[in-house]
């Protein structure tokens, strides 16, 4: 493979030899910024080797680098070793940024090659200005893709189909009324939308476009009186046309966007730059103004509503009694020998797969046993499959799609005898879990604000995990949605009643072990007080936290009581589904400690 991956960089240097390109930037995304593509944009995995769902390569003449962020520093490291690829570690001191390495790199008046099908106007506008300081060009016009890789797959063709009332709660209509009153706050004649998840909660529709991710690939515009739809037109079924022309939306072709902004007659139209593609943006009629404003549909979609919120709770049980399942049948299975990360993946995908509403894996499971565990989002392939053994931790990150939710979990399992360092890593992760999810807070709280509980225990003894702590979850859609977050970085929107979001401290210390406890909490009102209204997180994911590597010592009083009561409450909401024989096994890892 390290040999086909230096002849694909080869020629991708011939063609910009061609083209008089002293640089070439491939990205991780699509046309529509997405995090996970369908594999026909998977280019920087084609030319690179690396398969993580974030990263950016850099080719020059004689250079390559690829950039990436804390979660795939190990994993890119192996991926691209004996590829003459050097690593960039994002968010560390001294590690330069592209534009950066370029200037260094590059001479004036060299043209850094980009397809600006697959770049933001933000970004776009922000490599130029860097790269004007060094008088260095950029040209967005090529897409080398379609002439070097000569078997990439084809579009996605997958017809969409509808999500209905009943698990969307509100229609396409009233979901546009909400989103045209956005508008009109900002004078707008017009909305585009380019952000896949937020066209799909808009329409009530889902497709399998791209893996785990219910969406379907098309753009959406919506104006004061009409509902423009693009998409491929052998991805609408009768039954679909049907419903739009229902819903008052216009189908056109999903080529046929730039032209359509190109003759528009629209006096203002609102766009987020960071999820619109430049190619489309420099295609809008230049007489039509353009308002560079966050989507409202992002925080429309966040807050759940009521109808969704009663799926969340219903998807959660039935995840939950997969993953009792699971569990039960992972202790009796690892000391009987011959399970491996690989195997116990397909297990439970199996035991989800059972159950009702079930459509699909949310992402692809990580099974990272031992020091697997500390390559934050490691995928186990047949040549690093490890087998299992009892002692030591499993880390088990995984999550499903249902009809009516989208779940993510994770649990660090303790498979036989562990060491005091174990032990110590894992309560200090538990405190911070439990520490948050036992935070009440005032309106107008961030995420950056609360982080911090996630966190202390592991600073106290001087650890830290890089990742983010919480993000948002769809209903049935995409498993990382904001615009809310709980992580260090500063993030402007607040958190509000309804919003989904994960609770997910880790520590990972490189060939050793990583852990990682997560739940889904939703935001809910507690209190009003003379000093406001103040709100809590509700733990909604049903499932026991493994209890043997805990120190109890190293825990207060309060920890041990939400842990208790966390665990009565999951046996509760699962007792009525289970056999005399589960129900035991659950009554035992849900006992107080």
């Amino acid at each position: 493979m390290k040999q086909v991956i230096k002849e694909r960089i080869a020629t991708l240097r011939q063609f910009m030899k061609a083209h008089k390109l002293a640089a070439f930037i491939i990205p991780t995304t699509d046309p529509h910024l997405s995090e996970y593509t369908a594999s026909h944009w998977e280019s920087r995995k084609w030319i690179s080797g690396f398969t993580g769902s974030a990263g950016t390569i850099v080719i020059t003449d004689e250079n390559a680098g690829l950039w990436t962020d804390s979660r795939y520093f190990l994993q890119a490291a192996e991926q691209i070793a004996g590829n003459d690829i050097q690593l960039f570690k994002e968010g560390l001191p001294g590690t330069p940024s592209i534009t950066e390495w370029l200037c260094k790199t590059l001479k004036p008046n060299d043209c850094v090659g980009v397809d600006g099908q697959i770049f933001s106007v933000t970004e776009i506008e922000r490599i130029k200005k860097e790269l004007e300081i060094c008088r260095i060009n950029l040209n967005t016009e090529f897409d080398p893709m379609d002439e070097l890789w000569k078997d990439r797959p084809d579009m996605p063709q997958a017809p969409a189909f509808i999500h209905l009332i009943q698990y969307a709660g509100k229609s396409c209509i009233e979901k546009v009324a909400e989103i045209r009153n956005a508008m009109a706050q900002n004078d707008a004649d017009g909305l585009l939308v380019s952000a896949l998840d937020e066209i799909a909660w808009t329409l009530n529709l889902r497709g399998s476009d791209v893996k785990c991710n219910p969406v379907v690939v098309s753009y959406l515009i919506i104006t004061r009186q009409d509902i423009i739809y693009f998409i491929a037109p052998e991805k609408i079924t009768q039954e679909v046309k049907e419903y739009l022309h229902s819903q008052g939306v216009t189908i056109k072709g999903y080529t046929e966007l730039c032209s359509y902004l190109n003759s528009c007659q629209l006096k203002k139209l609102q766009l987020n730059p960071v999820s619109t593609n430049y190619a489309a943006y420099s295609s809008i009629n230049p007489d039509c103004h353009i308002l560079r404003e966050k989507s409202p549909i992002a925080l429309l979609k966040a807050i759940k509503n009521e109808q969704e919120i009663q799926g969340i709770h219903a998807a959660m049980v039935r995840d939950g009694l997969a993953l009792v399942r699971f569990l039960r049948w992972l202790e009796q299975a690892v000391p009987a020998g011959n399970e491996t990360e690989i195997s116990i993946d397909n297990k439970l995908h199996e035991l989800r797969a059972e159950q009702e509403f079930y459509m699909g894996e949310s992402f692809d499971t990580i099974a990272g046993y031992k020091e697997h565990a500390a390559i934050v989002h490691y995928s186990a392939t047949p040549e690093s499959d490890a087998a299992l053994h009892p002692e030591g931790f499993l880390l088990l990150d995984s999550g499903a799609q249902y009809l009516d939710a989208t779940t993510d979990i994770t649990r660090t399992i303790a498979l036989g005898s562990l060491t005091e360092e174990e032990k110590k890593d894992y309560t200090a992760v538990l405190k911070g879990h439990i520490q948050l999810a036992m935070c009440k807070f005032p309106h107008g709280t961030r995420g950056a604000q609360v982080d911090i509980l996630a966190r202390l225990a592991l600073w106290k003894s001087g650890m830290n995990f890089l990742h983010g702590t919480g993000h948002g979850v769809g209903v049935f859609l995409s498993v990382h949605e904001g615009p809310q977050s709980i992580r260090m970085n500063e993030n402007p929107v607040i958190l509000l009643p309804g919003m989904l979001t994960s609770n997910e401290p880790g520590i990972y210390k490189g060939g050793r072990h990583g852990i990682r406890i997560e739940n889904l909490v939703l935001v809910c009102e507690d209190q009003e007080t003379e000093f406001g209204t103040f709100y809590k997180f509700e733990t909604v994911t049903m499932c026991p936290i493994d209890t043997t590597g805990i120190i109890k010592t190293m825990m207060t009083q309060e920890e041990i009581d939400w842990l208790n009561e966390y665990h009565q409450t999951v046996y509760k909401n699962l007792e009525a589904y289970l056999t005399p024989e589960e129900k035991e096994w659950l009554k035992e890892k849900t006992s107080a400690i």
